[in-house]
Parts: structure tokens; C-alpha cells; sequence
């Protein structure tokens, strides 16, 4: 006879899976707020490159016009659509229909990333060969972003790997306070986030992407980019994030839908940064 009945105990707060929940590269990007339509245009707009003219025989100035270029950004419509019978959210643990309105949020919120990725990998201009992480690898990116006369005005991204990371927090530029007043461990007192860290460093945002191409191989392709170098329309009114019950049927579901573009509008504001991680992921 035994003089024990032991009890599983189910805990019904349910533990978020490591997954990316929301866009870390939207932010980086020229952003349009589609309210209708299915094409964004973005106006790139300059002299193109035009210098300084005297005033010619004639005593008149010579006129020019500007170089104006516009970048149609079509967009497409995606899904995510999480359905659940009454009786699994009834017997399942946990607080199923959260969970469910909470991932097809976090699935939306990838696509954003990965267009924009897909996007990026168009660059014409790269580093090279892939090799690991280190201080040259980077200042290599910078002097091709500087050739390029694009400005270091704050609104540069170096878009990298965990690995990349690994290897740059070895470089003491980076990673010491002696160097910098926002390193990569800046704000590590604070609560723990559920999402990657970014910080400043060398005049650039630096963003640790999970979903990097080829991460953790020895061809991970990261970047170095302007913020005016790639755009991304968002149709912001039409996002849509519905819950539901069918009585009918006795489920319980949640959709969320969202009209996504992106488009590089100056290749040569994008460095491709090949990237070797094979030795430390």
C-alpha cells in the first residue's frame, strides 16, 4: 500500500520560446508610412556631384539641374494565422490564446527583418574574402562607406553576428570604458530584455541580429550601411491584429496581416561585410 500520492504541478505563466519578437532594422531604414496603395516612392535627390562653375563669356551663369531619382517600393501583403480548437485551449497549459496573439506578432515582425536583409544582400560593394571579426575588418567597411562620400553623421548601422561580436569584444577599442562612453555592456544592471542589445560605438549604431545570412558558418554576410540607403514602407494603418471565436466550430484563433515593401535606394551607401564565424559559434 503506498503512503505517498505525489501531484504534478503544471505552471500556467508559460515561458517565452528564444525566438526574435520584434524588428530590430526597421528603425535603421527611410521609412514611409503607406496609408494606401501598393507602391511607395522614395526621391533620392542631389546635384550629382556637379562642382562649382564661373560665370562664362556670355556674362551668364550656367545653369544645371539636380540629379532627382525616384525608387518605387512595391508592397506586398503577409500573413500569420495561429488557430486553436476550443477544446486544446480548454486541456492545454498555459494561457493559450495569449500565446498565440503573441507569435503571430513576433512572425510579422521577422518578415519586416528578413526583407530588409534580403535587400541588404544586394550590396555590390564588400569586403573581401570572408575573414574573422577584428579591428581592420571594420575600419575596412568605414574607409568604403567614406569613399563613397557618404557621411558619418550618426545614422550608420554595422549590422553583425554574435560571432562578429565574440571576436570584437577581444578588440580593446571596442569593448573597454577607457574607450568609449557606450559599450557593449552599457545598461547591464537594468532588467533583463527580451530582445538584442544595441549600442554605440565608433560614431555607428551596431546591431547583434540573430537571423544574420550564413550565421554561425564561415559565410555570414553582415553590414555596414546609411540609413538613407535603403527605405521601407510599412503600411501602418492597414496592420491588423485580430482575435477571434468561432462558435460554429469551437475554435479560437488570432490573425496578424501587415503590407510590407523594401528597397535600396543608394547600393552605394551598403557595404557587404564577409564575415568568418565558423571558429567561434
Amino acid at each position: 500500500m503506498s503512503d505517498s500520492a505525489f501531484q504534478t504541478q503544471y505552471r500556467q505563466e508559460f515561458v517565452k520560446q528564444f525566438e526574435q519578437r520584434e524588428s530590430l532594422l526597421r528603425k535603421t531604414c527611410t521609412t514611409e508610412a503607406v496609408i494606401k496603395g501598393n507602391t511607395a516612392v522614395f526621391l533620392v535627390a542631389g546635384s550629382g556631384g556637379a562642382t562649382a562653375v564661373t560665370r562664362g563669356i556670355n556674362g551668364l551663369i550656367p545653369a544645371r539641374a539636380d540629379n532627382l531619382v525616384q525608387n518605387s517600393c512595391t508592397l506586398a501583403e503577409w500573413h500569420d494565422l495561429c488557430r486553436k480548437t476550443n477544446f486544446n485551449v480548454f486541456a492545454s497549459q498555459g494561457n493559450q490564446r495569449a500565446i498565440m496573439q503573441e507569435t503571430t506578432m513576433a512572425v510579422i515582425n521577422r518578415k519586416i527583418d528578413s526583407d530588409i536583409l534580403t535587400a541588404l544582400q544586394t550590396a555590390t560593394i564588400n569586403t573581401g574574402a570572408a575573414q574573422q571579426a577584428n579591428l581592420m575588418l571594420v575600419t575596412k567597411a568605414k574607409t568604403k562607406l567614406g569613399n563613397a562620400g557618404v557621411p558619418w553623421d550618426g545614422n550608420i548601422t554595422f549590422l553583425i553576428s554574435p560571432g562578429f561580436e565574440g571576436y570584437m569584444m577581444q578588440v580593446p577599442e571596442f569593448a573597454n570604458r577607457l574607450w568609449i562612453n557606450k559599450p557593449p555592456t552599457d545598461n547591464a544592471d537594468l532588467a533583463w530584455r527580451d530582445k538584442p542589445q544595441m549600442y554605440w560605438w565608433n560614431g555607428a549604431i551596431w546591431i547583434v541580429h540573430p537571423n544574420i545570412p550564413g550565421v554561425g558558418t564561415s559565410a555570414e554576410q553582415c553590414f555596414a550601411f546609411h540609413k538613407s540607403a535603403i527605405g521601407n514602407a510599412f503600411d501602418s494603418a492597414g496592420l491588423e491584429t485580430p482575435v477571434g471565436y468561432d462558435e460554429e466550430q469551437a475554435y479560437s484563433w488570432a490573425r496578424a496581416s501587415a503590407n510590407i515593401g523594401t528597397k535600396v535606394l543608394q547600393n552605394s551607401g551598403i557595404v557587404l561585410i564577409n564575415h568568418d564565424a565558423s571558429q567561434i559559434s
